[in-house]
């Protein structure tokens, strides 16, 4: 297990929401606001916040998508936990130039971020293989923001594959984005948006600290494969289903930060565990997060098989 040592982070989390408008209520967009991460703060070893601009799923949205859910997938809440799946990678390295400062990432740290991605999954029967790497120096594309004409120009010319071949791009979308990702009910509507896009700087080695241990991709690559945030729904856990329609998950008031271990935002007799902040799906400091769920597990397993698998 990893060391827990942590850096808290302080400071006005939540304009950043601002930055993305109601399109993007269909995605998960991780955004650390009020940094600059693709220049001299980011040097200096100021660390991104990791929030989220998608929008907030109200009751009856989430009920929505779970009910077609539950008709694609009747039986999902009986299920092994293994998913068994081998994933193509497609991975896209956006830069504009050459060098590592210029988000030109070498090899070994592409490799380092899909090993990461291995030892996360592993025990969950999902494995990752890496197919190929592409270059292309692109500053409109470098820079790009979700929903922007610079995504969906980036997308359309580079994705590769069908609905259950991972498409990575790595960038600098600037603004204090450490990524994004499409939900697999996404990609029937509009295939070429899917994928995932993560900061440069975050792979394993990067300077995003303290997210640059490889887990902002296995965050990403969650929301990829079916998982909502851990604090999803807040402290409205259903005991059959949770917030975040996992039942295994404690509910959680909001997102955590840093490794505040201990604790836990929905008490009372109606909850029980304290938060979930070694999940990888909450918004803890990559040293803190190495967990997911068997319930977890089992979400994804139905929503591959429902949404990707052979499609």
């Amino acid at each position: 297990m990893r060391n827990l040592q942590y850096t808290v982070i302080l400071g006005g989390l939540f304009s950043a929401f601002a930055l993305l408008g109601a399109g993007c209520s269909a995605d998960s967009t991780e955004i650390g606001e009020g940094v600059d991460v693709g220049g001299e703060t980011e040097a200096a070893g100021v660390p991104v916040v990791r929030t989220c601009g998608t929008k907030e799923l109200t009751a009856e949205e989430f009920a929505k998508l779970e009910a077609e859910f539950e008709q694609l997938a009747p039986w999902k809440d009986n299920l092994n936990v293994s998913v068994g799946a081998t994933i193509p990678v497609y991975w896209h390295v956006i830069n504009k130039g050459t060098g590592i400062a210029n988000g030109d990432i070498p090899q070994s740290q592409i490799d380092a971020q899909i090993k990461v991605l291995n030892d996360a999954y592993a025990p969950w029967g999902v494995s990752f293989n890496l197919i190929s790497v592409d270059r292309t120096t692109n500053s409109t594309w470098y820079t790009a923001a979700p929903g922007s004409t610079g995504e969906k120009n980036m997308k359309t010319a580079l994705r590769q594959g069908t609905a259950d071949d991972l498409n990575v791009y790595s960038s600098n979308p600037g603004g204090g984005l450490l990524g994004w990702a499409t939900f697999p009910s996404s990609y029937n509507s509009n295939p070429k948006d899917d994928g995932v896009v993560i900061l440069y700087s975050s792979v394993p080695g990067g300077t995003a600290t303290p997210y640059n241990l490889g887990d902002t991709g296995t965050h990403e690559v969650g929301h990829w494969m079916g998982l909502y945030h851990t604090f999803q729904g807040a402290c409205a856990k259903n005991a059959s289903t949770g917030g975040d329609g996992v039942a295994d998950t404690p509910a959680e008031k909001s997102a955590a930060y840093g490794c505040p271990t201990g604790r836990d935002t929905c008490t009372g007799s109606s909850f029980s565990g304290v938060d979930p902040i070694l999940n990888f799906m909450d918004y803890t400091d990559d040293a803190c997060m190495n967990t997911f769920t068997e319930g977890q597990s089992s979400r994804m397993q139905a929503q591959w098989a429902s949404y990707r698998k052979n499609k």
